[in-house]
């Protein structure tokens, strides 16, 4: 078999093992996969079948996170981190965070045994989209050390606080500080879909990731007066719905204009809800995405101004709350040049991107390098049924994460950078 015909081969059972973990999930014939569910242990025990025969040492921290370590020569405790998460939102696809996890054990088998100069551990992480506790990167705060106290309280639809769960997993919370990462690791690698349509714009299968933008997400409540619909004269009213209805055009227009910047009111709820009562207090959401977190934060500050200008202008009062404040997080530039390397030596034009998402590599950038690559989406869609990956695609990222793992291994600057606790 050529070198070809064997990563399409190994491409095409990567994709048939996400489609066959797809079939875990709370909400069927739909794919749901929350932290710590049931269908999360199915998915382990599955994982777990297909990496023992490879000589793996399978294990599951106190936060639910799924590790298989292939030793590397000589007994070596540097390694290599590769992986992506393994929860899903509501509805989702088969592929989001999934094929991650597939490609890094999709990888260790193209190896067919040889050993490199450091492990390789592959790790799916048990939560990163914030579905079950309204909090994302669960099991990639773990290894950093941030799955603390007031985390490990928060509670669920069901009151069950993340606690709870851990426990009722058969995992022990007293043991969350050892999931923290130990000393050895030279970098982290995240292979993802792009969940965009840059890629498929520019014909290109992979991309490169240099940056994670950062992110600001707000909440507004506009408050107005509540008052009959048919009796109360338009010159009169105080409708707060018309107020942010009216912000979040003036946040589309003035989104545009800024390169690279996207805004979104992704919500608007009106109180009382009726057809026949003006509309007296609006929730609006907002959330802000940048590579600069100086462009993102003068752009938030803007968007603050014009809501306070509308308001005033309609006698409607206003309220915000900053929800999170996330800094945009550069990619190790190191691995960054040798994924461009790999990228070309697998016969692709090398595109450096910013990812408009959030990824656990930006967790874990806090204390390791790190780096992703990313997968054209065909149509950009993704967190949705629709999602899918191109067979052609993963067979060039299996080539690409090789070429990457030869260079790597060779590399001396790459096994002097070890981690240290």
């Amino acid at each position: 078999m050529t070198q070809i015909a064997e990563h399409l081969s190994r491409a095409k059972e990567a994709v048939a093992r996400c489609q066959s973990l797809a079939l875990f999930t709370e909400d069927p014939p739909r794919i749901r996969r929350t932290f710590l569910s049931l269908p999360m242990r199915a998915c382990h025990r599955q994982i777990e079948d297909w990496i023992r025969p490879l000589g793996m040492n399978v294990t599951v921290d106190a936060a639910g996170n799924l590790h298989g370590l292939y030793p590397g020569t000589n007994g070596t405790d540097r390694r290599l981190l590769i992986g992506s998460h393994l929860d899903t939102v509501p509805d989702a696809g088969a592929y989001d965070g999934i094929l991650g996890v597939m490609l890094a054990i999709s990888l260790v088998e193209s190896l067919k045994g040889r050993r490199l100069p450091f492990a390789i551990e592959v790790i799916g992480f048990s939560e990163e989209e914030g579905v079950r506790f309204g909090v994302p990167f669960i099991g990639s705060r773990a290894l950093v050390g941030r799955l603390d106290e007031e985390l490990q309280s928060r509670r669920d639809s069901n009151s069950v606080s993340v606690q709870e769960a851990i426990q009722s997993y058969g995992l022990k919370p007293s043991e969350i500080l050892a999931a923290t990462l130990r000393e050895g690791v030279l970098g982290y690698l995240e292979f993802h879909i792009e969940q965009g349509p840059v890629l498929e714009h520019r014909e290109l299968p992979l991309g490169v990731v240099e940056a994670i933008a950062g992110q600001t997400r707000m909440e507004f409540i506009f408050t107005g007066v509540a008052n009959h619909a048919g009796t109360t004269p338009m010159a009169l009213r105080r409708d707060a719905l018309v107020a942010a209805a009216e912000w979040a055009l003036a946040v589309e227009r003035e989104a545009r204009e800024i390169s690279g910047l996207v805004a979104t009111v992704g919500a608007l709820e009106a109180k009382p809800g009726a057809t026949n009562v003006i509309a007296g207090e609006c929730r609006a959401t907002l959330d802000v995405r940048h590579e600069s977190d100086a462009t993102r934060t003068r752009s938030v500050s803007a968007f603050l101004r014009s809501a306070t200008e509308i308001a005033k202008c309609r006698d409607i009062s206003l309220t915000s709350s900053t929800k999170l404040a996330q800094p945009a997080t550069p990619m190790d530039s190191f691995l960054v040049r040798e994924i461009d390397a790999a990228v070309s030596q697998a016969g692709i034009k090398s595109h450096r991107m910013v990812s408009g998402a959030g990824h656990d590599a930006m967790i874990l950038a806090e204390r390791v390098p790190s780096a992703m690559i990313f997968l054209r989406s065909p149509g950009g869609i993704s967190h949705n049924p629709k999602e899918s990956v191109l067979v052609e695609d993963v067979a060039k990222a299996i080539e690409c994460g090789l070429h990457l793992l030869n260079q790597l291994a060779i590399s001396p600057e790459f096994q002097s950078r070890a981690h240290r606790a």
